[in-house]
């Protein structure tokens, strides 16, 4: 399948009334997304980056019930566009795809290295039991160990991004203990007969050097005709970190797209 680029989406310089919002991966918060909306900023694009931790603050929560919460919080609150992107990453790009099938106030989205579902019940299993000793390490590692581990994974690359953000997700290491039960990938449905549902334009992100979620990204974007796909040069799972000038000029041509 070839790479379809989102800049065949219509582009417009004059009108730039679209507001980003944006979802955070897991161990995450945020403020990971500052440097890139300080960069939207000089665009004219406003942004708001969701605390996924506060929907988890008081119970549990499934992904269908986030859903169903964003969306009307979205809808409630009065934008400062015209037009609302949804951009969200890994965790975060899950979570979305269940708030875009739901529907909401959404003219486009970005999901970066999202995954669309895990195809049987063993692999579910598989995922639960691993997310369940995740769960039990957020709580009982000191915050540092816990960090250090989460972020050796290999699908990570050993890359550790500046998190200024750190002391306070260490506050809210109950809700991210939390969202490894809830928000697991073993808890969530194959997706894909699903995501046809979504009929805005879409772009699936994944960096070059991360094959895994390079696959999912190409699979996605065969699914409906308003889904596109690109692959970040010189990044690998975490593409707004590794390679941020890359990613907003994605965000800023689908923007741009919609604004006209």
């Amino acid at each position: 399948m070839a790479t379809s680029s989102s800049g065949n989406l219509r582009q417009n310089h004059s009108d730039k009334t679209v507001e980003c919002w944006l979802l955070h991966g897991a161990v995450g918060a945020a403020a990971d997304w500052r440097e890139i909306t300080s960069r939207l900023a000089t665009y004219h694009y406003p942004s708001r980056a969701v605390d996924l931790w506060r929907f988890l603050s008081c119970e549990s929560v499934s992904m269908s019930q986030f859903a169903q919460r964003l969306n009307a919080e979205a809808s409630g609150e009065i934008s400062r566009g015209n037009q609302r992107i949804l951009i969200a990453y890994s965790m975060g790009a899950r979570l979305a795809m269940h708030a875009l099938i739901d529907g909401g106030p959404w003219d486009a989205a970005v999901l970066i290295s999202g995954n669309p579902g895990l195809k049987t019940e063993a692999e579910a299993a598989q995922r639960r039991e691993l997310d369940a000793q995740w769960a039990a390490e957020a709580l009982s590692l000191a915050w540092n160990e816990f960090l250090e581990k989460w972020n050796a994974q290999t699908i990570l690359g050993n890359s550790i991004r500046e998190e200024a953000s750190n002391l306070k997700l260490k506050q809210r290491r109950r809700e991210i203990a939390r969202s490894f039960i809830d928000w697991s990938l073993g808890a969530q449905a194959n997706l894909r007969a699903e995501l046809p549902k979504i009929k805005i334009p879409t772009l699936w992100i994944a960096g070059k050097n991360d094959p895994k979620f390079r696959n999912f990204a190409e699979e996605a974007a065969g699914l409906a005709p308003n889904f596109f796909y690109q692959l970040a040069p010189q990044a690998g799972h975490r593409v707004p970190w590794e390679n941020p000038d890359w990613l907003v000029q994605q965000i800023v041509k689908i923007a741009q797209g919609i604004s006209g």
